[in-house]
């Protein structure tokens, strides 16, 4: 169940060196662990399984896809209720770029769809470590074009409202995001489904929502 905890804060980003949050590095308090930004011990191993948002919340899971030898890359993202129903997917193919920009990108497009229909204080959730320390205050980048795609995710978070989470979740809770995530690369133009999931996904889509 989602819990409710402190704000994400504000990314500070340098394009030329490194995307970080403010507040990292700051000691456990003596005697207790630090708590993760979705209530969860930081020390705590990643999720296998898609969870539910509680009542009330939507739940963005991303993905972003580079294949090794072109390197042309697409990305996708799902969002789902509290009873794993679809909401919304979208998934669009972005170019030759690295899996780190792919999966960064893919984040970035889901937080300009919650943006842009209103939603506040969503659970954010993706396969890429990475990608989720740095939202989580534990990681940099140092990469230009990842520090782009971060000062963009960084004039997002505050539009989200201070109880938006973030949580990282091994791949096979992430198949669904995955599946948009590919079907991205064969798709002309930015594509998003509203209501309706396409069949592709329809399977991951049922198996998560019965906590298989």
């Amino acid at each position: 169940m989602l819990r409710v905890h402190r704000p994400l804060g504000m990314l500070l980003c340098n394009p030329l060196s490194a995307c970080l949050v403010s507040g990292a590095g700051r000691a456990a308090p003596r005697g207790g662990r630090r708590r993760g930004l979705h209530g969860d011990s930081e020390e705590s191993s990643s999720a296998s399984v898609w969870r539910r948002p509680e009542a009330g919340r939507l739940k963005l899971n991303f993905d972003g896809s580079s294949k090794h030898a072109s390197r042309r890359a697409s990305i996708g993202g799902v969002y789902r209720d509290h009873e794993g129903a679809f909401v919304l997917g979208y998934a669009e193919r972005i170019g030759v770029a690295t899996s780190s920009v792919a999966e960064l990108a893919a984040l970035r497009r889901g937080l300009e769809l919650a943006v842009a229909n209103g939603w506040r204080g969503v659970w954010v959730e993706g396969d890429a470590k990475t990608v989720v320390d740095v939202v989580r205050r534990r990681a940099r980048v140092r990469s230009e074009e990842d520090a782009r795609q971060c000062e963009a995710i960084a004039a997002l978070l505050p539009l989200l409202g201070d109880d938006m989470s973030v949580s990282h979740v091994r791949r096979e809770g992430n198949r669904v995001a995955h599946g948009f995530a590919k079907l991205g690369h064969g798709e002309a133009r930015p594509r998003v489904w509203r209501g309706v999931p396409p069949d592709e996904v329809r399977r991951f889509l049922q198996r998560d929502a019965g906590g298989k």
